[in-house]
Order: structure tokens, then sequence, then C-alpha cells
């Protein structure tokens, strides 16, 4: 079993960053990769950005590259997103998921409660 958690969203001004960490706990084998997605009311869950337990490599959803970047603290096992330039457009609630290789479909094995991001204009 895994456990994520989610942790700093906010409000945050068009233009502005934020920077999400990903906590997880319980057993994760190498396999393992970390995602992020974001889900606004009415819309369909999105795929973001993922990294494999290592860090080495990371897939982003053609919408954020560059504008979003995922990174790993392998030590504490530990996922970020910072988010730059945020638009209102990225006002959503964001998701942080383990699944046993990379994917971009909202299928993953294990979810954090999601935390808010609200970006105003």
């Amino acid at each position: 079993q895994v456990q994520l958690e989610e942790s700093g969203g906010g409000l945050v001004q068009a233009g502005g960053s934020l920077r999400l960490s990903c906590s997880t706990s319980g057993t994760v084998y190498g396999n393992y990769v970390w995602a992020w997605f974001r889900q606004a009311p009415g819309k369909e869950r999105e795929f973001l950005a993922a990294i494999d337990w290592r860090g080495a490599n990371t897939d982003y959803a053609d919408s954020v590259k560059g504008h979003f970047t995922i990174s790993k603290d392998n030590w504490k096992t530990m996922v970020f997103l910072q988010m730059n330039n945020l638009k209102p457009e990225d006002s959503a609630t964001y998701y942080c998921a383990v699944n046993a290789g990379f994917s971009r479909k909202p299928d993953y094995d294990y979810w954090g409660q999601g935390t808010q991001v609200t970006v105003s204009s």
C-alpha cells in the first residue's frame, strides 16, 4: 500500500508561481512512477507530468511543457510540481498519483486527496 498527501496549493494571482509537494509513505518499488493530474469542475481528470522512481525519466503533457516542472527528492520520496506563469485556466484540484509504469491515463493505482489551486485574474 502507498499513501500520498499533496500540499502547496492555494490562491495565487495570474502570472504567479506555486510549488506543489507530494509526500509518499508505504512500500514503493523501483518500477513505480509518480504523476500529477488535475481536475477542474465539470472536466475530466487531466494528465500533467510524470517521473520515474530514480527521477531519470519524465513525461509532460504538451499543454504544460516549459510551464510546469516535475522533480523528485529520492531520499525523502517527495515529488514536486513547480508551476510558473499560472493562468486562471490552471485553477483546479491537483492530484498526485503512483503507478507501476508510465501512463497518461487517470488509471493510476494510488491517489492522494488533492490540493486546490485557484488562480485569480
